[in-house]
Parts: C-alpha cells; structure tokens; sequence
C-alpha cells in the first residue's frame, strides 16, 4: 500500500478514508476530480466524494454502511451523526455460494508445541485451576501462590486459576454454558494439569461436571471437592498440585506441523485503520494458515450483522449456509428478546476511531476471516471438529468472545485493535496493532504493528513477518498480556440469577 493521505478501498465506494487529519478548505483528487474538504476530519475518518441526498445508502468495502440522515455535500465529514444505519430485525436469506480457490503453498512449516496423549497440541505447557463455583476462588488464589513458591515453576510455564463469578444459581442453558466453557477449559491441550477445585453443593455438581469430561488423563486432571475435606483443604489441594506437577514437569517440546495450529479471530478497540490494516493481515494469515491445513475461527456474532452475506455464501455445503443463518438470526432475536435494536453496536471509542455503523464495523471485522470457505459453524461452549475456517456463537464483548474462541480449542488467540487493549484470556492473546501511533504509544500491550501497511510496507512481506511471529509465539514466546500476567476468563451470562 502506497503510503498516501487517504484511501478509497473499493472502486464502488462513495467515500475515502482519511489517513492523516485534514482540515477545512484543503482539497483531494480522486477519480479525476477534486473535493474541497468542508470540516476538520480525523485521521480514520471517511470524507463524501459526491453530494447525496437523505436515504440514500453510502458504499465502503463496495458495500452499503447505511444511508444519509440528511441531504449531504461533497467534501463533507461522514460519521455517526450524519449516517444511519439499515439494519433493523431478521431477514431471510439466499444461497449463493461462491468458491475461491486461495492459491497458497503448502510451505512444511512448524512450530515447537506439546503433544498430549490425546493427539492434541498445546503451545504451552501449564498447570490450572479451574473452580466449579466462584465461591472458591480465594482457595484457588493461595494454591495457585503455593505451588509457584514452592516449584519455581520449574520444567512447566505457569499456574494459573481461571476465577469467574458463576457455577450456581443458574438455570437451563445458561447453567449449561457455564458448565461446557469450563469444561472445554480443562481440556484444552496448553494445560498440561488441571485442579477442578468445587465447593461441593453448588448446582455445577462436581461429580457430573467431571463425567463431562470422559475418558481423561486421570494423572493429569484431578478433582477436589472442599466441603468434603476434613480439616485443611489448603493442604489437600497441594497434595493433588504436587502429583500434577511431577507428571507436567516432565514435558517437552516438539517438531509440530503448522496444520496442527488453531487461531482464534477477534478485534476489540477498533478504529477506520481494522479494515484497511490489521484485519486485512489477520485475513491473509487466516488464509495461509487454512491453505496449510491448519483452523481459524470466526466470533462476534453481532459484529456480523451487515457482512453475514459474504460468509453465508463462502459456506461449503447448504447444510453449513442454514447454520450460519441460524447464528445470525438467532443472535438478531436475542437483542429483540430484550427490546435492544440489533444496529446499535459501535461503541464511543469505535466512533471516535472513525466507524459510524454496525455495517461499518462489520465489513471491517469479517475481513479477519480472509477469503477462504467456511468449513465448520459451532454453538457457543462447542470444541472444534473441522479443519479451516469455522464460525463461533458468542457476543462481541472482547472477554467474553476471545474466552470462547479459546473455549473451542484455539491454542492462541490473534486480537486486532486501533484503541489498544491490555487484557488476554486463558491462551496466549496477540496483539495487533492497527496504526503505528498506537504501536508506538503501547509498547507493552501491543506485539505486533499492522500499521506498517500504511508507511509502504506491501502486505506480502508484513504477512511473511506475521507468520514468522505466530509461530514464535506457538513455539513458547510470550505475548505481552502473558508477560504482564493480564490474564482472565469471562463467560457469556444469558439467564436469571437465582
């Protein structure tokens, strides 16, 4: 990308986007013509290349992002007060699939993971705690002190307790939610042990929770139920931790094929720089990493609403296309459920960053997922069972849906931002960067910049540079949210509390 003063992504589109400020009276070319700019814009921002008239759609990405609220000029700053949004309940689809053959070697690359018994790769090797209830969660905080004190984490690459709030007083599907993401969390293979830690009378019945488990590794993953302790469960947890730790120490790295890796996508924070930089990156690695053998996957629901056409129609099969219109429609129904409009998505920071509308936002957060065919659709709390690019059920609240892309199995998971973020969920939470102010202002969130696509680096030598850091990161290298110990779970609560 030649670096320049602004951009019009699509030869359709009815607007540019601004990347540096520009201020009232300045003029630009574009197609053979030339704009005088009205109003001071930011940088991310979008400036109107014709007049048009309230109702009438403007294009970005070739697509609309929602209409005009009044009669608007040439030259004029478009954003959230002077642009609506088209969505409004649920809709019905068609399908029209479109195959695209992505045209990438397979390069033979590989990356240094764990392999568990079970055939699973994990890219770290950690002990945790997983508690049935959050009553618990202090006894889970002393063990997890315990045990770093008296190993020294020696021969494992941490302990960690993923504390949440729920496990009792919940109903039906939402007790069931909990109960599947803590599920997925003992098994995940970047846990080489796992303590359940449970109270012993909460409705996540300990007993039942460990049958969902099947048929695990009985030297690895271990119950302990504390009402049921006599005298100091304290102590009986660093017994069970001991065993644990003396089978996990004793794991090392190997030689892993690149298909083994599974990436989560997910942006948070973002600005008008996610769909020109950092998401079109993520997008080509997503395609490279499918081309490979390897899984992406997909979430945000709601951040779909606008671009759902685009994935719909890269489904394999019609089976996949009436799956992923039941994941839009029934998140459409859910923000109905609760008289909440469906379009209402961009937060302050989105637009203040230069994004007016949910499509707006959409058509730069689908970009992640590049343009390889979507192979899998999954529920919310499911774990991976198709290689390629899957689509994940959860919310667009960053915890919540990078907490579930880790959920389903994703060994990392990658997180575009043009805000910037600190926080990362229970696998390694890679930052991406979507401008290089950012990049510079956050050395200690951010890991990699993206921004670099606007200062005359092409995408296929910043993607190269890109594979070359997921791997590291595969192959042991922290991220910085590791590295600060920025690290949580947070679960998708849809349900009353008792």
């Amino acid at each position: 990308m030649n670096e320049t003063s602004f951009i019009k992504i699509n030869h359709a589109d009815s607007v540019v986007v601004c990347l540096r400020a520009f201020q009232k009276g300045e003029t630009i070319e574009v197609d053979g013509q030339t704009i005088t700019v009205l109003q001071d814009t930011p940088a991310g921002h979008k400036l109107l290349l014709q007049d048009t008239p309230a109702g009438k759609e403007i294009i970005k990405y070739g697509y609309p992002i929602g209409h005009a609220k009044e009669d608007l000029k040439a030259g004029q700053w478009v954003n959230d007060e002077n642009l609506k949004t088209n969505l409004s309940g649920t809709l019905n689809y068609e399908y029209h699939p479109v195959n695209k053959s992505l045209e990438i070697d397979n390069e033979n690359l590989y990356f240094k993971g764990y392999r568990r018994a079970n055939g699973e790769v994990g890219v770290r090797n950690e002990i945790w705690i997983v508690p049935t209830v959050g009553c618990v969660n202090g006894i889970a905080d002393r063990l997890v002190n315990r045990l770093k004190a008296e190993t020294g984490m020696k021969g494992i690459d941490s302990v960690m307790a993923w504390k949440h709030n729920y496990g009792c007083s919940q109903l039906g599907d939402d007790h069931e939610n909990t109960r599947k993401i803590l599920r997925d969390i003992c098994l995940h293979p970047n846990a080489g042990g796992v303590l359940v830690l449970s109270l012993g009378c909460e409705n996540n019945q300990p007993d039942k929770f460990m049958e969902m488990l099947g048929d695990y590794d009985h030297s690895r993953i271990k119950l302990l139920v504390t009402q049921r302790v006599v005298g100091d469960e304290v102590e009986e947890g660093m017994n069970l931790l001991r065993e644990i730790y003396e089978t996990v120490s004793k794991d090392s790295r190997e030689e892993v094929p690149i298909s083994e890796l599974r990436v989560g996508l997910k942006c948070g924070g973002s600005d008008g720089f996610s769909g020109i930089t950092a998401n079109p990156l993520v997008g080509e690695f997503s395609d490279f990493l499918v081309a490979q053998g390897g899984t992406t996957i997909l979430t945000e629901v709601p951040e779909m609403f606008g671009a759902e056409t685009i994935l719909m129609n890269r489904c394999k099969t019609p089976e996949l296309f009436e799956q992923t219109v039941s994941l839009i429609n029934d998140f459409k129904d859910y923000f109905l459920s609760h008289g909440e409009p469906v379009g209402e998505n961009p937060s302050p920071g989105n637009k203040a960053g230069g994004i007016s509308t949910l499509e707006d936002k959409a058509l730069g957060c689908t970009q992640k997922a590049g343009r390889a065919p979507v192979s899998g659709v999954l529920a919310y709390g499911d774990r991976l069972n198709e290689h390629g690019l899957n689509l994940l059920s959860a919310p667009g609240n960053d915890l919540v849906a990078s907490t579930a892309l880790a959920a389903s199995g994703c060994q990392i998971v990658l997180f575009t931002t043009g805000r910037g973020t600190p926080f990362g969920t229970f696998v390694p939470t890679m930052k991406i960067s979507t401008n290089s102010d950012l990049y510079a202002r956050k050395p200690n969130w951010i890991d990699f910049n993206a921004g670099e696509l606007l200062q005359g680096v092409s995408m296929v030598d910043l993607n190269r540079k890109f594979i070359e850091k997921v791997i590291a990161v595969a192959s042991g290298e922290n991220t910085l949210n590791e590295k600060n110990d920025y690290r949580e779970i947070a679960i998708f609560k849809n349900g009353v509390t008792l």
